[in-house]
């Protein structure tokens, strides 16, 4: 099972978050405090798998962001590695080669297509097609929806 999912960039800065367990938000600062600095660090070549308390920790550098993972012990690091893949393909069919500005001003988007995909730390959704359906209909869904609210209520 996943524990977490963070985006930041090569600066250190946190673009996105998703904890699939419960935690103390001062646990999840020293967290991130961690993986940032420990990612960072970490040359250009070197294999994309650590071991860091009990669990795993796969990393994917894309761009300018990081996708980082972490994984319980017994699960296996390419499927994760698959994930974060699987999740950059996402993104990029809905925002066209995506970029770190796309995660900030986007934000809510990025969540959703993650939510679409994964749940309680779990794979829900494999299929692309299938994930993308549900976003055009979301999204035509609230176009809808601002379209009617936006016309006078006589």
């Amino acid at each position: 099972m996943m524990r977490f999912l963070l985006l930041f960039s090569r600066q250190g800065k946190l673009r996105l978050q998703k904890w699939f367990t419960p935690m103390l938000e001062r646990e999840k600062k020293k967290i991130i405090r961690d993986m940032t600095t420990m990612v960072l660090a970490r040359q250009p070549r070197s294999c994309n798998f650590l071991h860091w308390k009990d669990l795993k920790i796969i990393y994917k550098r894309y761009a300018s962001l990081y996708f980082c993972l972490a994984i319980e012990n017994q699960e296996n690091e390419l499927l994760a590695l698959e994930v974060i893949h699987r999740y950059v393909e996402l993104l990029d069919q809905y925002f066209g080669n995506v970029c770190e500005l796309d995660i900030i001003f986007n934000f809510e988007k990025a969540y959703f297509i993650l939510d679409e995909f994964l749940m309680g730390g779990e794979i829900q959704e494999t299929s692309k097609q299938l994930v993308n359906r549900s976003i055009e209909a979301s999204d035509m869904l609230q176009e809808t929806m601002e379209e009617y609210m936006s016309k006078p209520a006589f």
